[in-house]
């Protein structure tokens, strides 16, 4: 790991992943959580939190290739796949610690929860990236409505390219922030609020945003889910980057 962060790119590349600039998200207050969601979407609270930028996509399997041959770090599980591993689409089939080696050598991180969630609904706590219009397929890449397929109605079988669904973007641009592929944040899961080992939860981390084949229960700016750091072969997992304020 310290050669891969050593040799790859630094913080002061403005863009250092080629084709997805980061995003800068301004410092401010912002709605985290809510009250009137699953148990462990509480407390809903206003946080000041500092300025950061984001990838507007997810990252790709082209741009994980180019990682992969350039650090000789291991290929996604689905890279192969003929319809996943297009060069266009999100990748998937990566254990957290591939995504946050990826992220290391670009001298960037995996987005906490709070940033997440802040790039997704904006100031105000909006249940969607794009407001509180109700989702529909110009949006987002998701799946049926009972649990757990994927719904071609969309355009997409499984994963849709990175690029897809500009109606679906954030107030400052980043798409897919909701659909296409759960992404990992940096966070351990735990309570909000709560000390992650004490509460028992070290070996989970947290993904955020549904899927292409997420129901719509799970397909909103606020949905948590805890997930096996170790487990590389979901083919509806994948993240992005951030870079915080210095």
């Amino acid at each position: 790991m310290v050669a891969l962060v050593a040799f790859g790119a630094t913080a002061a590349d403005v863009d250092p992943i080629t084709g997805n600039p980061l995003i800068v998200i301004p410092a401010g207050a912002f709605v985290f959580g809510r009250d009137d969601g699953p148990e462990n979407e509480r407390p809903r609270q206003v946080i000041e939190g500092p300025g950061f930028a984001i990838n507007r996509t997810e990252i790709t399997n082209g741009q994980y290739q180019h990682f992969v041959e350039a650090t000789g770090h291991r290929p996604a599980f689905y890279a192969s796949h003929p319809l996943l591993g297009l060069g266009n689409h999100p990748v998937v089939g990566v254990s957290w610690g591939d995504a946050n080696a990826f992220c290391r050598y670009y001298g960037l991180a995996l987005p906490s929860e709070q940033q997440y969630e802040r790039a997704a609904r904006g100031t105000a706590g909006a249940s969607f990236p794009w407001g509180v219009a109700t989702m529909d397929d110009m949006k987002a890449n998701s799946g049926v409505k009972i649990c757990c397929s994927g719904d071609e109605s969309d355009g997409y079988p499984m994963t849709a390219p990175a690029e897809s669904f500009a109606e679906g973007a954030s107030e400052e641009g980043v798409l897919n922030l909701v659909g296409n592929v759960w992404e990992w944040t940096g966070d351990v899961y735990a309570p909000y609020g709560a000390d992650a080992v004490t509460a028992g939860a070290e070996t989970y981390r947290v993904l955020r945003g549904g899927s292409w084949n997420s129901d719509p229960k799970h397909l909103t700016t606020t949905y948590r889910l805890a997930y096996d750091p170790e487990f590389r072969f979901s083919a509806n997992g994948g993240f992005r980057c951030v870079r915080s304020a210095p």
